[in-house]
This record gives structure tokens, sequence and C-alpha cells, in this order.
């Protein structure tokens, strides 16, 4: 299987006073296409910071990060933009909709950064709603949804432009349990039928009970990985 993402001896550490903190103490990882993986942690070992580099919204202090054949330390902030707009998807605990946009906009908003006519982004926006049931749902506002539907929306919006991976932090955080098994569920889905690959950063059980391959981390450091066979609830 293609390998999208390598992680390299990576070390992350941030200023403290006249010190630093070190997030991340060598990690070394690889994450290949079509994979439904989860950084697996409580906080401060140091998952999301791993998400974020990957994601290219931060940079290595040490070591290499290369998704999809680029070194994300090594980008500009314009180069890393254009990594994220064409070939990233984020999903995030707070939705981050624009509350003033219907449904319909939220998704279409990361199609108007690429070259794309009206009616491709009309069309593509449609069927990406279709895939998440929110095609009812066009013309409300982020207000007018419940929190299951707004984080749907926050995955049509990471889906529409077609991502090869798809980052999720804590995409479940302020869902019940039956939400939050329909988001996943909704997940998985679209990573079996488009072979998209999710990376999510957790420490809710009902995501660690989806995941095919759980990677746990404690203290800056992976302290198991391991593939996941057994079928999901």
């Amino acid at each position: 299987m293609k390998t999208i993402v390598e992680v390299k001896k990576l070390v992350k550490k941030f200023p403290i006073g006249n010190g630093f903190f070190t997030a991340l103490k060598g990690v070394d990882l690889e994450f290949s296409e079509g994979e439904f993986a989860g950084l697996v942690g409580p906080s401060g070992s140091g998952k999301t910071t791993l998400l974020n580099i990957i994601g290219s919204l931060d940079i290595p202090s040490e070591g290499e990060v290369i998704v999809l054949g680029k070194s994300v330390g090594k980008l500009s902030p314009k180069e890393a933009a254009k990594l994220r707009k064409e070939k990233l998807g984020f999903i995030f605990q707070n939705y981050n909709l624009l509350p003033v946009y219907t449904v319909f906009e939220n998704v279409e908003f990361p199609l108007l950064l690429l070259d794309m006519s009206a009616e491709e982004r009309k069309n593509r926006v449609m069927e990406t709603l279709e895939w998440v049931g929110l095609t009812e749902k066009v013309k409300s506002r982020p207000s007018q949804l419940s929190g299951g539907e707004c984080q749907r929306v926050a995955i049509a919006r990471a889906m529409v432009k077609r991502p090869m991976l798809v980052l999720a932090d804590e995409p479940t955080a302020n869902l019940d349990a039956a939400n939050s098994h329909n988001i996943l569920q909704t997940m998985e889905k679209l990573n079996k039928e488009l072979n998209t690959t999710f990376i999510f950063a957790t420490h809710d059980e009902k995501v660690i009970g989806y995941l095919h391959r759980i990677i746990r981390l404690a203290d800056g450091k992976i302290i198991e990985d391991k593939k996941i066979t057994t079928t999901n609830p």
C-alpha cells in the first residue's frame, strides 16, 4: 500500500519561560493510503501536536514529517496553505462552521479556493451532502441544526474536495453517544467507499472502538501501535 505520511525522528519543543517543553520525543511513524487510524492518549500526550504537524499547521523542531511527498518543515507558508487547500481535510471538535452561511455555503467554501465552475461546485456539494444525509438542510444555518448535524456539515466540508487525507481532532467531543456513533459510521463509510485516509486524535472510547489502527502516545512517545481486526460496533 502507498505510504502517504512519514514521520521520522520527530521532536517538537515549545518555549516556556527560560526553557522548553518537549511535546514529542523522537517519534517514528508511517500511515498508508486508506487507513482509519487514531492517535490515542490523554491530554498532554502529544497527539494533537502530532496531528497539527501532519496537517502542516505546525512544523517540527527536529526530524522530518513528509505528507503526500512534501516535507512540511521545508514548506513556505504559501506552499503549506496550498497543500492544505488541495489535499487535506480537517474536522474539529467545535465544528468551526460560519454562522451566517447556510449549510450549502459552508460546504461549498473550500471549493471557492479551487478552479471550479459554479455548476461543478453545486454538483459536488449536493453529492457530498447526500453522503452525510443532509440534503434537506441545504438552506439551514448552523444555529438551526443539532450538534450531530453540525458535525455532519463539518465532515461534508472536509470531504467536498475529495482529500487524500482527513485529520480529525476529537470529532465527537461535543456529541452524545447516539450522534457519536452516527458520525463515526459516516466517516468509516467514506473511508471504505473513497479510500480516504483518516487520522484521529482522541481519547474518546467511542472513537477508539471504530479505529482499525490504534497508536497510543504517552509523554510525547509512542508506547503502542497495533492493527485492529475485530468487527466494529
